[in-house]
């Protein structure tokens, strides 16, 4: 592996790719230190040593590598952009223009880009009001009793939430740099590079809590883990397809086979951001009532907000599993497969074209899809037993969306240096 990485940077092609996305990861890393105007620097500091890192913005804290509760000017870190590309997501399934667009190609691609873009700016635009406005009441870090903003005018109100919104902007600006002139799709890399910067200080925090016996456990567990992490994003189901030969004028095409990559895990980490998106609304909604006295807001308050209760673990395991079938439903259309191969003369072997070919895919896709979701479901239930168990913060380091986004990004920038490589007929990472 060491020899394939001085092969890549001995080519100036390469190299100069690689560069260029420490370069941008530089940048990322430093604006996500640099505070906001108008932020009172050091009560912040003091406000993040006593207050735990964990509870309602735990998720959209870890996707902007701790600069959300530092007030940053990359304060919202890459989450509005998740997020809108995920609604869109869902919105081609539903809008019959969305899905006349991306029919079309490159061009219609282009167009729901850009559609991804201006809903990324507007959710931007709410959630750093909603977190200045939090911060300028007091309320963002809780246990805090001083003034996190120098003022409390209109005026720094606006500037604040201008600014995190241009950051946002300009977070999109780099990471489609990267995926240009650099190696790897950018926006991945970005939030790779995001949670690294948690992983150290989740890690350590378990060392201090509870010594070194536990820290080199947690770190064997960790080991093991990863391994299985990587088994299953690499595991996939191949079905064989087979295409007949046909004539097209006097050219005979065809006769060819291939197959379809059915992975274990076929929906990533959606499910487990959708999971954690819709338990943080109840714990939202007692965030804003903290005094009030309706049963409801105290059932809530005491099983779906901790983290570490079973009630509050069960859930979240059920609904990933729910999110899980439904994201595979709407991103993987049997229907559509079936009459793609049809149209081309493909057919899977001993399985009749047409609709007996899509029912066939369909009872894959369900079985195959089980043994992701729970998956999923035990990898994301790792930092709440690990918090249950050993008293670690929710941000545990080896399990959860972190792991699985380290894990998944990581394989596939490998990938693509892989086959840079192998172009020029160096050594790859696999012998």
């Amino acid at each position: 592996m060491l020899g394939a990485f001085a092969n890549a940077f001995r080519t100036p092609d390469l190299r100069r790719k690689l560069l260029f996305v420490l370069l941008i990861i530089t940048v990322f890393r430093l604006g996500s230190q640099v505070p906001a105007p108008g932020v009172n620097v050091a009560n912040v500091q003091s406000c993040l040593s006593d207050v735990e890192n964990s509870g309602l913005y735990s998720l959209v804290n870890m996707f902007s590598g701790g600069a959300l509760l530092q007030l940053t000017i990359f304060a919202l870190g890459i989450m509005p952009y998740i997020t809108a590309s995920i609604i869109l997501q869902l919105l081609v399934v539903v809008i019959p223009r969305l899905e006349a667009l991306k029919k079309e190609g490159q061009s219609g691609q282009t167009k729901i880009t850009q559609y991804t873009r201006y809903l990324t700016l507007g959710l931007a635009l709410l959630q750093a009001t909603g977190i200045v406005a939090l911060a300028r009441s007091g309320r963002l870090l809780q246990g805090c009793n001083v003034d996190l903003l120098h003022s409390n005018s209109t005026s720094t109100f606006l500037i604040m939430v201008i600014t995190m919104t241009a950051g946002t902007a300009v977070i999109m600006w780099l990471g489609e740099l990267v995926t240009d002139r650099g190696i790897g799709n950018g926006m991945s890399i970005l939030i790779f590079t995001q949670v690294v910067a948690t992983f150290p200080q989740a890690l350590w925090s378990v060392q201090q809590t509870n010594g070194w016996w536990v820290f080199g456990i947690v770190l064997v567990i960790g080991l093991v883990i990863i391994a299985g992490v990587i088994f299953i994003e690499q595991a996939q189901r191949r079905i064989p397809v087979q295409y007949a030969r046909r004539m097209v004028g006097r050219k005979m095409f065809g006769g060819s086979s291939t197959y379809i990559p059915l992975k274990v895990n076929q929906a990533g980490i959606i499910p487990v951001i959708f999971a954690s998106s819709l338990l943080y609304l109840p714990a939202m909604a007692v965030q804003f009532n903290q005094t009030s006295t309706n049963p409801v807001l105290t059932f809530v308050n005491r099983y779906l907000v901790g983290g570490d209760h079973p009630l509050y673990m069960a859930t979240y395991f059920a609904l990933i599993i729910f999110f899980t079938y439904f994201y595979v439903s709407i991103t993987f259309n049997p229907e559509e497969v079936a009459d793609n191969m049809k149209k081309y003369g493909g057919f899977i072997p001993g399985i009749r074209a047409g609709k007996p070919t899509e029912d066939y895919l369909s009872y894959v896709l369900s079985r195959i899809t089980f043994p992701g979701a729970l998956y999923l479901g035990l990898i994301s239930l790792i930092p709440l037993v690990a918090f249950a168990m050993i008293g670690a913060t929710q941000n545990f380091p080896f399990g959860g969306t972190s792991i699985l986004i380290m894990v998944g990004v990581a394989l596939d920038t490998v990938k693509q240096i892989e086959s840079q490589l192998q172009q020029r007929n160096y050594e790859g990472f696999l012998r």
